[in-house]
């Protein structure tokens, strides 16, 4: 299985963003991750259109943003025309998630949907087989730097084994409190795609810590 390791800026020094992406590229990130906040959904206001124009064009690496806001269906247009390869949508705050994806796919995005930690798996089960990636929140989302919730662990070996019994070729993303402690057992429950933000930005030596997470899930099953 391989890995995905997707440094997320929310962690990133903003006064010298060129060299912080140019410092994930060389450590070998597979993605960009921008989490875009809007202050209601989630308490914190981030990141939007001109912020993913900007990344992109100092990165090819494919875009990873992850919208916590209410009406996610109001920013797909502009986002994926400023340079977002993936939109990922909270269950919570989309009740025609179908037709939403649908709408990302349509646009050339990959269409993704990520689930709290307080939100049941089967928010996903009727469209588990439409997802092109499925986020499973470790922590409550609105803040960098936060504890893992031990209880993740369970809830990703169970959309693993969701996204196998729907036959969803979905990619199983992790996001909150991932660092070289928590990763492993995290790609042991069925994770592939990890976000990291604060284990990756305040190491010592950050490119390397990219390489570091990596090899954490190659170590044997």
């Amino acid at each position: 299985m391989s890995v995905r390791i997707a440094p997320s800026l929310l962690s990133a020094d903003f006064a010298r963003l060129a060299d912080e992406i140019a410092m994930c590229e060389a450590g070998g990130a597979d993605w960009i991750h921008v989490d875009v906040m809007d202050g209601r959904f989630v308490p914190n206001l981030t990141f939007g259109a001109k912020v993913i124009e900007t990344v992109r064009r100092l990165t090819d690496l494919p875009l990873d943003v992850h919208l916590m806001v209410v009406e996610p269906e109001n920013y797909f247009e502009d986002f994926v025309a400023a340079g977002a390869s993936g939109l990922t949508i909270h269950t919570e705050v989309a009740p025609h998630l179908l037709r939403q994806l649908s709408r990302i796919k349509e646009l050339g995005a990959r269409a993704g949907a990520v689930i709290n930690p307080g939100t049941p798996l089967s928010a996903v089960q009727e469209v588990a087989v439409e997802l092109d990636l499925l986020l499973i929140m470790s922590v409550n989302p609105g803040f960098g730097g936060q504890q893992f919730i031990p209880g993740s662990v369970g809830k990703i070996r169970r959309a693993r084994r969701l996204l196998a019994e729907t036959g969803s070729r979905a990619l199983l993303q992790v996001d909150g409190g991932i660092s070289r402690e928590t990763i492993n057992a995290c790609w042991r429950a069925g994770a592939d795609t990890f976000v990291a933000g604060n284990a990756i930005f305040s190491a010592a030596d950050p490119e390397a810590e990219i390489g570091v997470l990596r090899a954490q899930c190659m170590e044997s099953a």
